[in-house]
């Protein structure tokens, strides 16, 4: 079964071997030395100011960022399910919200953002994903984060990165969070997050809020390169065999120059099947297609042609069906994924199979690469 699904996403086999490896106690020198190693890596990934790693899913992260970061009121930016968490973790803990909500094809626009920040003085930090996966939408992140910063630049940015970290370039020039999550395009299991901090966030932090959540206290820790609680062992060594191997090839802007092209072959492919492409914006984490069989699409996918993609949530479960483009994948897998997706409509009589979609994802994938050639 080929696993299609935008997280958890597949493992390659040299990291899972790294992984395999006796386990290590987080108090001891050996270990210290293996996360001093990642920690140097992911600022090369990041190239933010301080890094800090949780052993968490990307919502202790998200709850991280806001806790630490909000000390009155956020203005989270919901186009979908983990927008929506955003505000959702600022109630819980206390704080005010407020709420810029849209369809989940919908991104934000800087106008709106900036009229909400000066309408609500008490607002002190925005939080709003790169990615928003419930969808497959790319927010404007960068061009508000420089917006909101014009008008005041004690406001904290919080850009949830989870499935945009590893999948392209993200200018965290005015960012202050940038948060990260293992089992996406890092191609981690699940359990490991990850901070990016400005120096604004870090002051801003102090002394920290909250008990685990506690950034002031995982500051000063990861500095010492070891963590407040215990680490994620393993998985921090599955992180630092990423990181090495993507140096060793060339570094991430390979993998993020292969993700576009994939990502863009992709929906030309599907789209030359007559199918239609959800978000206004897409990202280039995922595929995203709205369809009336989406459903049986999905069914007929896992069935008869061992491919696994995610469908949607809440009010478009059953409309939407999601194709993963995170992380190491294969040409020859995408180029599958597609046929098969052709195949499907066949099987529900909607268009006779004629390879339209593995012609077209090939002339647009490769003609670049065909083009350099030719001279």
């Amino acid at each position: 079964m080929l696993l299609f699904t935008p997280g958890p996403t597949p493992v390659p086999e040299s990291v899972r071997l790294a992984m395999a490896t006796p386990t290590l106690h987080h108090r001891t020198p050996e270990f210290e030395a293996i996360f001093a190693e990642t920690r140097a890596l992911l600022f090369n990934l990041l190239a933010t100011d301080e890094v800090i790693m949780l052993a968490s899913t990307g919502t202790g992260a998200m709850e991280a960022a806001v806790t630490n970061l909000c000390h009155d009121t956020l203005l989270s930016i919901n186009s979908g399910k983990f927008g929506e968490r955003f505000g959702k973790i600022a109630l819980a803990s206390g704080l005010k919200n407020v709420e810029i909500k849209h369809e989940w094809d919908t991104p934000a626009s800087v106008e709106e953002v900036l009229e909400a920040v000066k309408a609500n003085p008490s607002i002190d930090a925005v939080a709003i994903q790169v990615s928003e996966s419930a969808g497959g939408l790319r927010h404007p992140v960068e061009e508000i984060a420089a917006a909101v910063k014009a008008v005041n630049p004690s406001i904290m940015i919080i850009a949830d990165g989870i499935t945009a970290v590893g999948v392209e370039y993200v200018d965290i020039a005015n960012i202050d969070c940038l948060i990260a999550g293992s089992q996406k395009a890092l191609m981690l299991p699940p359990g490991l997050s990850i901070l990016g901090l400005s120096y604004a966030a870090i002051e801003k932090v102090g002394d920290g809020k909250g008990y685990y959540f506690n950034l002031a206290s995982e500051i000063k820790k990861q500095k010492q390169n070891t963590t407040a609680y215990t680490a994620a062992t393993t998985l921090i060594i599955g992180l630092r065999a990423v990181l090495q191997e993507s140096e060793a090839s060339g570094g991430f802007g390979v993998l993020y120059a292969a993700t576009a092209r994939r990502a863009k072959a992709t929906r030309f492919a599907l789209e030359a099947l007559g199918l239609h492409s959800y978000p206004d914006t897409p990202a280039r984490s995922m595929t995203t297609i709205d369809d009336e069989n989406a459903q049986e699409i999905r069914d007929l996918l896992k069935t008869e042609f061992a491919v696994n993609v995610a469908g949607g949530q809440d009010h478009l479960k059953g409309k939407i069906f999601r194709i993963n483009q995170m992380g190491l994948i294969p040409t020859y897998e995408m180029v599958w994924v597609v046929n098969a997706v052709e195949l499907a409509l066949a099987k529900l009589g909607r268009r006779e199979f004629d390879g339209t979609a593995s012609r077209v994802f090939n002339e647009e994938y490769f003609k670049s690469s065909l083009k350099k050639e030719e001279k």
